[in-house]
């Protein structure tokens, strides 16, 4: 798979070498151009480019045209939605993915920009942080699909009323909107079945539409 970075920071460099590790072919798009030269010794087998990635010339330069996924992984909001934007409308790149540095900004991340999946750290960190004391309560981990969907984590007290209807996954009878998509129990990743049982402390994961929140409570928030 081709996939352009944007951004040469300490987030564009670890996606890189983690790619490069999976034999994807990979471009980083770096604007400053002694770091630029720094990484193309760094970055062995990564095709580095001396380019800011918020110019035309510079993504048309990166043959743009002919990539299956770009990420914009600068340290600046409005860089990161320009990229994205001329990824989308100026060279139809399939998959774009946008970094957001500032949670506030949030709510401009979607398909207007041309953003098809949006990675906001400050946000993550907090969910895990959430995670951490808030047992019985939906924590959001990621949006999906533009914001239409939403990767939701629960975990399980033992007043959920999946735990103490003794339901299976089947018995639940969640809507479409939502599915269980694995459960973790004693550090250990299931695959959920319709004839599992819940126990108290399971982190259920979900990916359910924007709107199923409260189908997810009726089953999982005691």
């Amino acid at each position: 798979m081709r996939v352009v970075i944007a951004g040469g920071g300490s987030v564009g460099t670890a996606i890189a070498v983690d790619l490069i590790d999976r034999h994807h072919d990979v471009t980083l798009l770096e604007h400053t151009t002694t770091t630029a030269e720094k990484l193309k010794t760094l970055l062995p087998g990564v095709n580095v480019m001396a380019a800011d990635a918020c110019e035309y010339s510079s993504l048309a330069a990166a043959d743009l045209r002919n990539v299956d996924v770009i990420i914009a992984a600068t340290g600046d909001d409005e860089d990161n939605l320009v990229i994205s934007w001329l990824a989308k409308q100026e060279f139809g790149v399939p998959r774009v993915i946008a970094r957001i540095n500032n949670s506030r900004n949030e709510w401009l991340f979607n398909d207007s920009w041309g953003v098809d999946v949006s990675v906001s750290t400050p946000s993550l960190i907090t969910s895990l942080v959430d995670e951490a004391v808030e047992v019985g309560s939906i924590i959001n981990l990621m949006d999906l699909a533009q914001g239409r969907m939403r990767l939701i984590e629960v975990t399980l007290a033992a007043s959920a009323p999946a735990i103490v209807k003794e339901q299976t996954l089947d018995e639940l009878r969640l809507p479409d909107t939502v599915r269980v998509v694995a459960v973790v129990r004693n550090d250990q990743p299931m695959v959920p079945s319709p004839t599992m049982r819940f126990s108290e402390h399971d982190h259920v994961i979900l990916i359910a539409r924007e709107d199923a929140a409260n189908e997810c409570s009726v089953a999982f928030v005691g």
